[in-house]
């Protein structure tokens, strides 16, 4: 099943063409990257995926077309975890998880037995059970972050948009992270997250999308994207490809000449 699709989608920004009509989609089972330099489109290109900003061309989630969803239909078709990490209201962690809960029973409504399992389970996972009582504006940067992804996983939606989502956390909790994206995946869901720590990206998804200066130049598995000619001609890098404990490596090491 196709969880979500762009057909020859194009985004302008204050009068600059960001997208240029791009196409892409999504299945269900996948955990893809979106990856490229600053500025090659990866965060505008899920904004629009989520119906966040005004976009040209097609885009379809979950078979409908994006503009005759209603926005709970959104929310329950799709979660989307922004790059931004800011809480304005100083709630519980328990409680700004728990938001990711109303598309499915309104703001108005008690929470069910399902619902605190979902908060539960979501907690559990991002390693902030513990933190539940804890005022969200009080705490640092990368606890912030993984309580903001709990609430997008208590949404449970078929697709995962997540800009940026491992920016922050320390590398254990960087793991955490890939093995829940990967366990959704394995559940039939489909995760999309944009990425800058090419290592993670290899060893962890199972597609790379490359994007440069707002298209796409590269789409497929790991090792047939990150090649030494795609690394120095997008990044402007050579780095170290090789293989450990049964799946990719990639480390950048140098600039290229010119760069």
């Amino acid at each position: 099943m196709t969880l979500f699709a762009l057909d020859r989608v194009t985004v302008r920004l204050d009068g600059r063409e960001v997208l240029h009509g791009v196409s892409l989609e999504l299945r269900e089972g996948s955990f893809a990257a979106l990856i490229g330099p600053n500025g090659a489109g990866k965060s505008t290109l899920l904004r629009a995926a989520a119906g966040l900003i005004p976009a040209e061309g097609g885009i379809s989630l979950a078979g409908a077309p994006l503009a005759r969803l209603s926005s709970t239909a959104r929310a329950r078709a799709a979660a989307f975890l922004a790059q931004e990490r800011e809480v304005a209201w100083p709630v519980t962690v328990k409680t700004l998880v728990g938001l990711g809960r109303f598309p499915h029973r309104g703001a108005m409504q008690p929470a069910t037995a399902e619902d605190r399992a979902h908060v539960e389970r979501a907690m559990e996972r991002m390693d902030v059970a513990r933190l539940r009582a804890r005022p969200a504006t009080e705490l640092s940067g990368g606890e912030r972050a993984r309580a903001l992804i709990a609430r997008a996983l208590a949404q449970d939606t078929p697709l995962l948009l997540a800009d940026e989502p491992a920016a922050g956390l320390d590398p254990a909790h960087q793991i955490t992270l890939m093995e829940v994206f990967a366990e959704l995946a394995a559940d039939g869901r489909g995760v999309l997250a944009s990425m800058h720590d090419l290592g993670l990206a290899a060893r962890w998804c199972d597609r790379l999308v490359l994007l440069h200066e707002g298209r796409i130049v590269a789409d497929g598995t790991p090792e047939a994207v990150l090649t030494p000619e795609n690394l120095a001609r997008v990044y402007g890098i050579e780095a170290h490809i090789g293989r450990a404990n049964g799946g990719l490596v990639v480390q950048p090491l140098s600039r290229t000449t010119g760069r």
